[in-house]
């Protein structure tokens, strides 16, 4: 195979961009496990008394990531950021204003990999949100299990990222003064196995959780899609029922998380490696759902809302496809 380098005269101003996706990919893929890492040594060092005392902290914390999360403004507008943004480069796209005295659910499809443009846009102020829908705050949902590594829990939560567990949701929701804004990746792991450039498909059919929550606490639904967030990465082919796919779903059943083997290009290089590619993320946020509030949902409830939510999505898809690349003969497949 022949290794494409990267040349010399690359303009710092680039430089700077890769630099800011690269410890982006290392916060994703390594900074968890350098954290716990680094609180075990800490705690079998003579600074012992620092590892008690942060574990006295977390004990007091512990249901942070439950009950809204600690967002940081100065961590969100890190000059980093905006330097992640270019690097793609990712813009948000606002179809119509949203009432700040109202919650809402932002759905975000597809995941991608990395989930690169959901992070972009809702765990950081490089595309503006803020300045799009004053008087909203947008939480990110991650897996809970994150929030249980030490020092890293503390770090994620200042972008905003807090957990996808049911009470964490309907805590954001459920405020009486609203402006708050749950984002739900809703494909999940499983659909991140399935991200490849080209991939149109989007595992909804059977996520109708975040529908209920919508109907308990009479948020409104938000139909998210992201152009170009299944471009970043290619990814080993994993047809269904192959021994790598069975492999990946056994490991998720297990571990809860999904680990799907991408690449792309490397830092110096652009022939292989764990950056993602320099493709364009457009993110376009829809026209929200109105949902009267039914604190008992019965399943035909559920299913007629799941059923608006999906037609906004295609519809959504459908008005912007051409803007972004597509063909008239490429539409969402839903599973």
């Amino acid at each position: 195979m022949m290794i494409e380098f990267a040349p010399l005269n690359i303009p710092l101003r680039r430089r700077l961009q890769t630099a800011a996706a690269l410890q982006w990919v290392f916060s994703f893929l390594a900074l968890a496990q350098c954290c716990l890492a680094a609180f075990v040594l800490l705690a079998l060092s003579d600074w012992w008394m620092v590892a008690l005392i942060y574990a006295g902290w977390l004990w007091l914390d512990w249901d942070t990531p439950t009950s809204g999360g600690r967002r940081s403004d100065w961590v969100r507008n890190w000059k980093v950021w905006d330097y992640f943004r270019q690097y793609f480069p990712i813009t948000l796209i606002k179809t119509v204003d949203l009432d700040p005295k109202k919650n809402y659910i932002f759905g975000f499809h597809p995941h991608g990999v990395l989930v690169a443009g959901a992070f972009g846009n809702f765990c950081t102020e490089a595309t503006g949100f803020s300045r799009l829908f004053p008087g909203l705050k947008s939480h990110l949902l991650m897996l809970p299990f994150w929030f249980r590594v030490p020092l890293f829990r503390d770090y994620i939560m200042c972008g905003g990222l807090v957990s996808s567990c049911k009470s964490s949701v309907s805590y954001l929701v459920s405020r009486p003064e609203g402006g708050n804004v749950a984002v739900i990746a809703v494909g999940g792991a499983p659909e991140a196995l399935d991200a490849r450039p080209g991939a149109l498909t989007l595992q909804v059919r059977n996520r109708k959780g975040f529908i209920k929550l919508a109907l308990k606490h009479g948020a409104q639904l938000v139909p998210v899609f992201s152009f170009g967030e299944n471009e970043l990465f290619d990814q080993m082919r994993n047809p269904s029922g192959s021994p790598l796919r069975r492999l990946q779903n056994r490991l998720q059943s297990i571990m809860g998380v999904a680990i799907p083997l991408f690449h792309a290009r490397g830092v110096f290089q652009y022939s292989f490696g764990l950056m993602p590619y320099r493709k364009p993320i457009n993110t376009i946020v829809g026209k929200p759902i109105s949902v009267v509030q039914t604190p008992s949902p019965s399943s035909e409830d559920i299913e007629s809302l799941h059923q608006v939510y999906l037609q906004h999505l295609t519809e959504l898809f459908e008005q912007h496809k051409h803007t972004y690349g597509l063909q008239e003969h490429q539409h969402l497949t839903f599973t």
